[in-house]
């Protein structure tokens, strides 16, 4: 089960601590024939997030991205930006449980990763989780209603 529009593609983006981590989604994503717009960056060269970060949150925002992966060190920086946009939910995830209750308690429409600070194989794991988990809505949309300012 997919709990986005699997019509679109996915927004993916990371600085230059996320790039490998970035490189093993991309792949993920491609073995799994899930579309994606990668934003970047393309090197291990040190860039600054933001530049990345605002891209992918500028897709999800417009409805041109079904949903948004951003990787950097600890994920604060991007997930810090990508917020600033509105209609984005970007949640730092480092566990599999994580991924799950940012999207059925938060509906996360971003997953932000802190390469750093995650094992082998958790990135592929938790975004495999974050794309098949559908918000329960309920007593949780109340509250999700009352973000925005």
């Amino acid at each position: 089960m997919f709990a986005f529009n699997q019509q679109k593609p996915v927004a993916i983006g990371c600085d230059h601590a996320g790039f490998d981590c970035k490189e093993q989604l991309l792949a993920f994503l491609a073995s799994k024939q899930i579309s994606f717009t990668d934003f970047g960056t393309h090197s291990k060269d040190s860039v600054d997030y933001p530049d990345f970060a605002h891209p992918v949150a500028q897709a999800v925002e417009s409805g041109a991205a079904a949903f948004g992966i951003l990787i950097c060190g600890s994920a604060n920086g991007v997930a810090i930006t990508a917020n600033k946009h509105a209609g984005v939910r970007a949640a730092i995830c480092w566990a599999e449980e994580l991924a799950s209750l940012a999207r059925q308690h938060n509906d996360a429409n971003i997953i932000c990763i802190p390469a750093r600070f995650i094992q082998e194989g958790m990135a592929e794991k938790m975004v495999s989780i974050f794309m098949e988990t559908a918000f329960e809505g309920g007593r949780h949309a109340n509250r999700v209603n009352k973000i925005a300012c």
